[in-house]
């Protein structure tokens, strides 16, 4: 077994004492830093597929350019994007929870009354991330079908 393969073996507290232990302050911060651009671009990559949406029209909910989609998927995202990236992470998480994974795109697709009429994707495209984080939680809290 080579020695990444090791460390992922080990609690995630004991596998950063050994990698940090040989390690200076500037290559943590770069390797954290590193690590962090990387999921963020997993996360962006992962709702694309699962909403079956292109980069295009992924730009159109960030309100950027399909360029600066494709950078931020090399690059990862700015910081200033982490709140509607990680709400619409979540959303995608809770629907790959309880949906199968082919049908997450027609539900993000299916207009609703709940919604004032309009989808997960519209209201996404408007800039209205937080409530489709709220929606999706909605319609998987089971508490309200509970008698």
């Amino acid at each position: 077994m080579n020695d990444v393969a090791a460390l992922t073996q080990l609690p995630p507290a004991e596998a950063a004492t050994r990698i940090l232990a040989g390690a200076d302050a500037s290559w943590a911060r770069r390797f954290v830093a590193e690590v962090d651009r990387r999921e963020a671009a997993s996360r962006l990559d992962r709702l694309t597929s699962r909403w079956q949406i292109s980069n295009a029209a992924a730009a159109e909910i960030f309100g950027v350019s399909r360029q600066a989609f494709s950078k931020w998927l090399a690059n990862g995202p700015p910081p200033d994007r982490e709140g509607p990236i990680a709400d619409l992470d979540a959303a995608t998480e809770l629907l790959e929870r309880y949906l199968r994974v082919d049908r997450i795109p027609a539900v993000v697709r299916r207009e609703s009354p709940a919604l004032g009429g309009r989808s997960l994707l519209q209201l996404a495209r408007t800039g209205e991330s937080a409530e489709v984080l709220s929606a999706v939680r909605t319609m998987f809290d089971l508490r309200r079908v509970q008698p």
